[in-house]
């Protein structure tokens, strides 16, 4: 996603996680969470790239100096040596991924189920596989983009999967929304077998993949981040150092999916309300990105309502999905969540009317349907 002009001409704000709240804290208030923030780019991403770094653990002052010196020095270090590196499911997030880690001189392998993908991704100069296995052959990282926790483990442990050929001591880095549970069951079992495995969810868009400026939200063994540095900064403009162990960059991304979903669903139940009141939406829009009730969400989604374009940037089901992972790990945990349970059935009613592969602004519509309520876009 990129900064554009909200309806009142104003620029709007680009927060480091897509999918969440106003740009997140470099600052964090968990013991031992490392935060880096890119200040600069170099014009070749080989070179060491400056980052600010913040261990928590220690007083702020002397750890900012200690860890950017010793990080500065990883870098340098990662960054001079070109690496061998599988991306697995090249979509928009995957393909900008894998032309992120290509532009900084790695030598990159994609493949995907599109042959058409892979075919587009070896037209602009990089390698082809036709499967998991293929691809990891050799690799010193995989990276794997796919969509949920059973893709990731297909790919990893399925036919002609990844664990197959990867080389022992490489790392498979999965950037899927998923249960930490889950997260931690794949990392035991691939850790089992001699390689290691980086927690790495992703958030920041199909554009800010290709450019390098993801935020990730990383946890896992020092091995796994360290077999994985020169990846993660050839992608990422904010890298969270989680924890020590997978499944706290899982547990964190489904935090920010949480409110994500509520956001957005809310955002939708008040726009189609103001129609329902006879507002003049685009009004509304312009008092409440300038007022206390205005949220990232409302302000990033709503221009699609506006337009009456549904075209999925972030689709309908991927909420269906993310909501339900949260349901079930409340319901373990034993701990409500009323609030993200009614958002979730939003997003199954909007996925149910036909509407699960549009954008996910469509619960807007899925409101207006049922309440005889007229959005731009309507016929």
């Amino acid at each position: 996603m990129h900064l554009d002009a909200d309806i009142a001409g104003r620029a709007r704000r680009q927060p480091a996680l897509e999918q969440g709240p106003s740009e997140a804290a470099d600052i964090l208030t968990q013991p031992g969470l490392v935060a880096h923030s890119r200040h600069a780019r170099l014009s070749h991403a080989l070179a060491a790239r400056p980052s600010r770094v913040i261990r928590i653990s220690e007083p702020p002052q002397r750890a900012a100096v200690q860890e950017t010196f010793a990080r500065v020095s990883c870098m340098s270090a990662s960054t001079t040596q070109n690496q061998r590196i599988a991306v697995i499911g090249l979509g928009s997030m995957g393909f900008g991924m894998a032309t992120s880690l290509k532009r900084a001189g790695h030598a990159v392998t994609g493949c995907d189920v599109s042959a058409d993908a892979v075919a587009r991704f070896v037209k602009d100069g990089g390698t082809g596989a036709s499967t998991p296995a293929e691809a990891a052959k050799g690799a010193d990282i995989v990276v794997s983009v796919v969509v949920n926790a059973a893709q990731t483990e297909t790919i990893l442990f399925g036919k002609d999967g990844a664990a197959e050929t990867l080389p022992k001591d490489s790392v498979f880095l999965s950037s899927a929304t998923m249960d930490p549970d889950v997260a931690r069951r794949l990392a035991k079992q691939l850790e089992a077998t001699g390689r290691h495995y980086l927690d790495a969810p992703i958030s920041g868009g199909a554009q800010r993949a290709a450019q390098g400026e993801l935020t990730i939200l990383a946890s896992g063994s020092p091995a796994a981040f360290a077999k994985a540095r020169p990846a993660l900064d050839a992608m990422a403009a904010k890298l969270y150092e989680l924890g020590d162990a997978a499944g706290q960059g899982a547990a964190f991304k489904m935090i920010n999916q949480l409110l994500a979903g509520v956001h957005i669903a809310a955002a939708s139940e008040a726009m189609a309300f103001a129609a329902k009141q006879g507002l003049d939406i685009r009004k509304v829009y312009e008092v409440i990105t300038a007022s206390a009730g205005n949220s990232w969400m409302f302000e990033n989604r709503m221009p699609h309502v506006l337009d009456g374009d549904y075209t999925p940037r972030s689709a309908v089901e991927i909420f269906v999905k993310d909501l339900g992972i949260i349901q079930d790990m409340a319901r373990s945990a034993r701990f409500p969540v009323p609030v993200s349970a009614a958002a979730l059935q939003m997003f199954l009613m909007t996925s149910a009317a036909g509407m699960g592969r549009d954008d996910d602004a469509s619960v807007a519509r899925m409101y207006a349907q049922v309440t005889g309520v007229k959005l731009p876009g309507d016929k």
